[in-house]
């Protein structure tokens, strides 16, 4: 939108940090930062994208995140599996390795601000679960998908497999784990993984309009649409009379009423998040 500036590309160089953080106005950015294995993540990557999840979820004057790898080769390859001989060489170390993946996740599923996965490259493993749990993805042409943890006797946990299978079902899910596909941006819109493909070239563009669009908008209503798609989708359970009425809440906002107001007068909206 006009007066929004650009969102600028991270020198990834500059950083060892595993998780980088950029916040251009209203939008965030975070760069899954570890490029040299294909951004996978470490188990302190995990604790680091818990901890930056969970800081922006706070964070009112928020109105829109985007992840990204950093680098053009991968937005994530999963996790960094030249530390498992000493941080998961079993199943008890597993387990509490996966709490901290489990936390990323959850954090990411909970955020009450619009998140959007911006894929080049691999997305694949863990990286394809952090994906998953994004509310968009946009690929670039070049941009695979799967989970070939097979190749490792590996299996996926509930946590990490419920996501993946909301999005794109049983079938796509059994050929990932147990044949170990990896699938092209064609594919993967086909099964409905990705909203959208376009040119490599114009992906971070794609994106950064993307994101525009959506802290252009309401920021509270944005985040009700968010509470209550993931009640339809998470919870069997009649929707309450109570649910019902908060999700009317925001026409009690501010932003409310500068929304019609402007609709009736025919000029933008100038929402506030209030």
């Amino acid at each position: 939108m006009e007066g929004r500036r650009a969102i600028t590309r991270v020198e990834y160089t500059m950083s060892t940090d595993p998780i980088i953080l950029k916040r251009d106005g209203d939008i965030a950015t975070i760069t899954l930062n570890n490029p040299a294995k294909r951004n996978a993540l470490s188990l302190a990557g995990w604790h680091w994208l818990s901890e930056t999840i969970e800081s922006l979820d706070k964070d009112e004057s928020l109105r829109c995140i985007i992840i990204q790898g950093a680098g053009d080769k991968a937005f994530a390859a999963g996790a960094d599996i030249s530390e498992f001989p000493e941080k998961r060489a079993n199943a008890e170390q597993a387990y509490v390795y996966g709490l901290a993946t489990d936390k990323a996740l959850e954090q990411l599923l909970a955020c009450r601000h619009p998140v959007i996965a911006m894929i080049r490259g691999a997305c694949t493993g863990g990286g394809l679960e952090i994906a998953a749990c994004c509310d968009m993805r946009i690929a670039s042409q070049t941009a695979r998908f799967g989970v070939p943890i097979k190749r490792i006797g590996h299996a996926f946990a509930p946590s990490e497999m419920k996501p993946l299978l909301d999005l794109v079902g049983k079938a796509l899910v059994l050929e990932f784990l147990m044949e170990g596909q990896v699938i092209d941006a064609t594919e993967a819109l086909r099964h409905r993984l990705v909203n959208r493909v376009v040119d490599d070239a114009k992906l971070e563009t794609e994106v950064k309009e993307t994101a525009a669009r959506i802290a252009y908008g309401a920021p509270l209503a944005a985040r009700m649409t968010k509470k209550v798609l993931n009640r339809l989708m998470n919870d069997p359970a009649p929707i309450s009379e109570a649910e019902t009425r908060e999700s009317y809440t925001p026409c009690d906002s501010d932003d409310y009423r500068e929304g019609f107001e402007a609709f009736i007068a025919k000029r933008p909206p100038k929402f506030k998040g209030s």
